[in-house]
């Protein structure tokens, strides 16, 4: 099976305080089911219609553990830490080639 990958782009980041308080218990639920940080922070460069935004892309063996890993009781515990409109974002689940 390929592997896949999460890729989560922020469009607004309305609270930092939630975001950190998201951050504190999403990595190590996301780290515990598997996945793998390959890059998370603000890109380099933006091309074409890209927006200049925080981005987050994690690793997984493959698409039923990215799923499951989003779907845990730990990630879904940090999710409530974004309540409201902390962060506005586009989260992907995609199979590598």
């Amino acid at each position: 099976m390929p592997k896949a990958y999460l890729i989560s782009a922020y469009r607004e980041i309305n609270n930092q305080d939630a975001l950190a308080a998201y951050a504190k218990l999403a990595g190590p639920a996301l780290m515990a089911a598997g996945g793998k940080f390959l890059a998370r922070g603000m890109p380099s460069a933006v091309k074409e219609s890209g927006n200049m935004q925080r981005t987050v892309l994690i690793e997984f063996e493959n698409v039923q553990a990215a799923m499951q890993a989003y779907e845990s009781d730990a990630y879904q515990l940090a999710m409530k830490e974004l309540v409201g409109n902390a962060v506005v974002r586009d989260i992907r689940i995609i199979e590598g080639v």
